[in-house]
C-alpha cells in the first residue's frame, strides 16, 4: 500500500547543472541527489559554491533502491535510459516522473524524437522554441522558462568600454556555441571571456557561480555568439542586473529581445559589430537598453513565476497517486 503522501513531496533529481538546480530547490519541496566519487558526470557533490538550503541534500547513488521517493526529476538522457534501470527499482521507476530537457534537439534540429516516455510523466522544456521543435510523441509537456535568483546589491555599472561574454568550455564547443565568431568579433571590438577553459581563449578563466554577475556588471555589454542553444542563464543574469544584450539572433533570444528597446540580435555579423561599436561609444545608450532588459528579465525570469510554475507541474503529475493514496487512508 502507498503511504500517505505529504504536502512537502520527497523528490529525486540529479546534479546536472548547478545553477539550474540551485533555482528548482528554491521550489517549497524537499530535493535529494544522488552523488558518487568517481567523478562521474551527473553525481558531482553539492559542495560549497553554491548556498544549497536545508532542503537539498545528498545520498551515494548504491543507496538510491534503498529510499521512499514521491517524484523523479530525470535531467539528462543518460540518468533516464542508462542510470535509472540500474539504480532505482521496478516501483521507484513507476512513480511519477517529470524530465527536465534543458536544450534544443540534436542532431536534427525538427526530426530528432524525445526519448522520455513514461505512464505518469511531464516532459518539460525550458523554453518555447525547445518544446516546438522536440517530437515529443504523444508525451505531456510543458514549458517552464528559466527563473534566475539575482543578488540585490550586483547592479550594473557599464564603466568599461567593452563587451563580456560567458561561455563555458568555449574552445572545445566549436560553431555551435559560436566559438569562430566570439575571436572574429573580438578582432573588431574589445571582447573579454569567462568560463571554463577559457584560457585557451585568451579569456580570464572560470569564475564561481555567485561571483558571475559581479564580474560582469562593470563592462558595457552582454555579447552572445550561440548559434544553437537553449536561452543561457548568464544571459538572464546579465538582463536582471541591467546589462544590454546584444548577439545573435538564435533559439529562443528573438522572442526576448526587442531591437532598439532592450538590446540588439541579429544574424548579420557586421550588423552586430557596429551595434556593439555604437554601445562602447555611447554608454547612455546601454543604460537604457538594459533598463528595459532589465524589465523584461524580471517580468519573464523572476523567481514568483517559475516557482508558481514548478508548483503547478508537480502537483500536475502528482495528482493521481496523491488520489489513491488518499483513498486508501479513509478508513
Amino acid at each position: 500500500m502507498d503511504r500517505e503522501l505529504p504536502s512537502r513531496l520527497r523528490i529525486l533529481t540529479w546534479h546536472v547543472h548547478g545553477n539550474y538546480l540551485y533555482a528548482l530547490s528554491q521550489v517549497p519541496h524537499d530535493f535529494v541527489i544522488p552523488v558518487r566519487r568517481d567523478g562521474m558526470p551527473g553525481y558531482s557533490p553539492l559542495g560549497n559554491k553554491i548556498p544549497w538550503g536545508g532542503n537539498i541534500t545528498e545520498i551515494p547513488a548504491e543507496e538510491i533502491a534503498t529510499q521512499e521517493f514521491d517524484c523523479v526529476i530525470y535531467q539528462s538522457r543518460a540518468a533516464y535510459e542508462e542510470d535509472a534501470p540500474l539504480l532505482l527499482t521496478a516501483a521507484q521507476r513507476a512513480l511519477p516522473s517529470i524530465y527536465i530537457e534543458h536544450d534544443p534537439p540534436r542532431p536534427y534540429p525538427v526530426d530528432t524524437v524525445h526519448c522520455f516516455r513514461h505512464d505518469c510523466g511531464v516532459l518539460v522544456h525550458v523554453t518555447h522554441y525547445n518544446a516546438l521543435n522536440w517530437d515529443a510523441g504523444d508525451m505531456p509537456t510543458r514549458v517552464i522558462e528559466h527563473g534566475v535568483p539575482v543578488d540585490p546589491k550586483v547592479s550594473y555599472t557599464g564603466e568599461r568600454a567593452a563587451g563580456i561574454t560567458v561561455i563555458n568550455g568555449l574552445p572545445g564547443r566549436g560553431r555551435r556555441m559560436g566559438a569562430d565568431l566570439f575571436a572574429w568579433s573580438r578582432q573588431r571590438v574589445p571582447l573579454d571571456l569567462i568560463g571554463m577553459q577559457s584560457e585557451q581563449m585568451g579569456g580570464l578563466g572560470e569564475v564561481s557561480n555567485l561571483s558571475v554577475a559581479a564580474a560582469m556588471a562593470h563592462y558595457r555589454f552582454f555579447y552572445t555568439p550561440i548559434r544553437y542553444t537553449s536561452l543561457g542563464l548568464a544571459l538572464v543574469e546579465a538582463m536582471l542586473i541591467g546589462m544590454p544584450v546584444v548577439g545573435v539572433a538564435a533559439t529562443e533570444l528573438p522572442t526576448v529581445i526587442v531591437n532598439g528597446e532592450n538590446g540588439f540580435v541579429h544574424t548579420d555579423k557586421d550588423l552586430i559589430v557596429d551595434v556593439m561599436r555604437q554601445l562602447i561609444a555611447d554608454p547612455e545608450l546601454a543604460r537604457r537598453w538594459g533598463e528595459a532588459g532589465r524589465r523584461t528579465a524580471m517580468r519573464r525570469f523572476g523567481m514568483d513565476r517559475y516557482i508558481a510554475d514548478w508548483l503547478d507541474v508537480i502537483e500536475q503529475v502528482t495528482a493521481g497517486r496523491r488520489a489513491v493514496a488518499a483513498t486508501a487512508a479513509t478508513p
